[in-house]
């Protein structure tokens, strides 16, 4: 087994998850297996309990793992399937030792952080890098490892001075990671330090020294870097990777400049256009087993996305839309389905407690703005989501879509939501809710599961892959997964529909078109009256991939845009038919290859879809490059 170590220095948020996704995209492309671990340094067990303006959107795995949105990426990246042992965190590790310990396996000795955290720390990765991930028997040939946290931040100790030793939850997990690269040898370790290389406006000079001291600090902790990922607005002079090469004690060929591009599938392009392949092939001793590198099919797909100019606009009503990142893997979704419609995604974000009355009285002018977001969209999108904090909003929105004729996809909460809206508007139930909500209603549309828990909320939900089965053959949901009899989805939830409300729901014309094995909890509702009215009470989100777009997602898209009836007809040909055409249209539409990298820069990082605080801005519409990438004030253009 082959390890690659991805740390990350200066400042947070370098996009590090993205740099090791794409070097696992490169290594597959070399024909090696990969797999993929992420350390976040934090107390929790997971992510499970965790607010998304803390770490982002909580991420769900096949096996119910509530994991880092990192692991998102990987998955998307890769197209492996994870298990939640693939995020390690020091509350586990923590709890891991302390159990041992209750147990008497440590033999009456002192249990200390060294050896024993550690220990575990080492142990665990080399148990976890051995699990099949992608489908085939055997362990992967590369184990990608992200070390979350920061280092190189400076930090006070006392009054002794100054400590350079960055987040301090991280030292045990890089104490058990130097330890590791010196036990499983220089040959089988390769550690990638992504860092920041900041370009001063008033000089316009890139300046080194945040990484000299970043680079510094981390061989001070017992780590040596093998390939420097420098992060920065535009590509590195040749001088200033002599520079870093000298004071940092790594080749010039292992420098490496990841600048900022128009969308975050430039990354492998860029490594690969650089050679990184070639140095982690030396490093790792993979000569004869590694090929080069094809990326056709990658570089299609990016092209295409910065070729892309008819919009298709999506209103995205939720209470976290401050904080992109709370729904990124939504994001991803909707990027992958418009991708295939060969439209350009642009996404209005609409707080859904703007839409309220409340604010109508208090700030009318966001109020006003909400509304001409939510009446200007081709779609609209309620997403997941906990607590009752813009929830009437959101009915607004879902009254609005399904009054209006307007293509609309509900995603749990988002589900629960259409129900609830349908029940006081249709069914004349004034006082519907949720008993979430409102535990009084006398009218209960959603109601806490009977395996449910109100007190302990870590991990107690409904999660991971779970069945739903087809009950209406003819319905949309039905032809768009391919009419299949079933699909397997990913649920977090703790609350769902009523089934003793299910017949007066269906007497008023609302269709529960999917349901779970026991046929008492509703998993898909239509609006069979409605051009596109759907709610699912998974997560079809956290299963699309940027060659495979979710079904359902798809199906929002093509509606907003005109194709769903062509989509309806035969999915898995509309899919097919859509490659084809996409190689074809990007031979007179998008840049030429030669000029594959020319002009790939943003203000905000490698991407549009990094983290925006994007609420009440005020921003003119701007051009990002000369591809046509437009940004508003209002929103994430993905």
């Amino acid at each position: 087994m082959k390890y690659v170590l991805v740390t990350g220095g200066v400042v947070s948020g370098l996009g590090k998850g993205v740099t090791a996704s794409s070097i696992g995209v490169l290594l597959k492309a070399c024909g090696l297996r990969v797999t993929a671990i992420k350390i976040d340094p934090y107390l929790n067990t997971d992510a499970g309990t965790m607010s998304p303006f803390e770490q982002g959107e909580v991420f769900v795995l096949d096996d119910g793992g509530e994991v880092n949105l990192d692991l998102g990426n990987y998955e998307r990246f890769l197209n492996i399937k994870l298990t939640r042992d693939n995020n390690i965190t020091t509350g586990k590790i923590y709890q891991f030792v302390i159990d041992k310990e209750r147990k008497g396996d440590y033999l009456g000795k002192t249990v200390q952080v060294v050896p024993h955290i550690t220990n575990a720390i080492q142990e665990w990765i080399e148990r976890v890098a051995k699990i099949p991930v992608d489908g085939s028997e055997g362990p992967a040939d590369v184990c990608i490892i992200e070390l979350g946290g920061t280092i190189g931040t400076t930090i006070r100790h006392n009054d002794s001075g100054i400590l350079d030793a960055g987040d301090i939850e991280s030292m045990p997990f890089i104490e058990a990671l130097g330890q590791f690269s010196y036990r499983v040898g220089p040959g089988n370790f390769c550690l990638v330090h992504v860092s920041l290389v900041p370009v001063l406006d008033a000089v316009g000079e890139q300046k080194t020294k945040p990484t000299q001291h970043s680079v510094r600090s981390l061989r001070g902790l017992g780590l040596m870097p093998n390939i420097l990922a420098c992060r920065s607005t535009k590509p590195l002079d040749e001088n200033i990777k002599e520079k870093l090469s000298q004071f940092c004690h790594i080749p010039v060929a292992n420098i490496i400049t990841l600048n900022d591009v128009t969308n975050i599938w430039h990354i492998p392009l860029l490594l690969r256009e650089q050679k990184a392949h070639e140095a982690f092939i030396k490093l790792l001793k993979l000569q004869g087993i590694a090929k080069e590198p094809m990326l056709d099919e990658w570089a299609i797909r990016a092209r295409i996305y910065d070729a892309l100019h008819d919009p298709v606009r999506i209103a995205m009503v939720g209470k976290y839309t401050s904080l992109s990142d709370s729904y990124i893997s939504v994001l991803k979704a909707l990027s992958h389905a418009s991708i295939a419609c060969q439209k350009k995604l642009v996404v209005d974000w609409v707080p859904s407690s703007d839409l309220e009355d409340s604010t109508k009285a208090e700030a009318p002018d966001l109020y006003r703005a909400a509304w001409r977001r939510l009446r200007g969209a081709d779609g609209i999108l309620v997403p997941g989501g906990f607590g009752d904090r813009g929830v009437e909003g959101k009915i607004l929105a879902v009254k609005y879509a399904r009054e209006n004729n307007v293509p609309f996809l509900g995603i749990c909460l988002g589900m629960q939501i259409a129900v609830i809206e349908f029940a006081r508007s249709v069914m004349n139930l004034e006082d519907a809710n949720s008993t979430e909500f409102d535990p009084d209603t006398t009218n209960p549309c959603i109601v806490l599961m009977p395996e449910g828990c109100k007190t302990h909320l870590g991990g107690t939900m409904r999660l991971g892959s779970r069945r739903t089965y087809f009950e209406v053959a003819d319905s949309k949901a039905a032809k768009l997964y391919g009419n299949v009899s079933f699909v397997d989805e990913r649920h977090r939830h703790r609350y769902e529909v009523n089934p003793d409300m299910i017949t007066e729901f269906e007497k008023a014309g609302l269709a529960f078109v999917g349901k779970d094995e026991t046929k008492r909890r509703m998993e898909i509702v239509e609006l069979h009256t409605h051009p596109y009215f759907i709610g699912v009470q998974f997560h079809p989100e956290f299963k699309s991939r940027p060659g495979k777009p979710s079904a359902l997602f798809s199906g929002l898209v093509g509606a907003a845009c005109g194709q769903l009836e062509l989509l309806l007809q035969n999915p898995s040909q509309w899919h097919l038919n859509k490659e084809t055409y996409n190689k074809q249209w990007l031979l007179t539409h998008a840049v030429p290859p030669e000029r594959e990298f020319e002009g790939l820069t943003t203000s905000n990082g490698f991407s549009p879809t990094q983290s925006h605080r994007n609420r009440n801005s005020k921003k003119p519409a701007t051009r990002l490059s000369y591809r046509n990438i437009r940004s508003s004030g209002n929103g994430m253009h993905v």
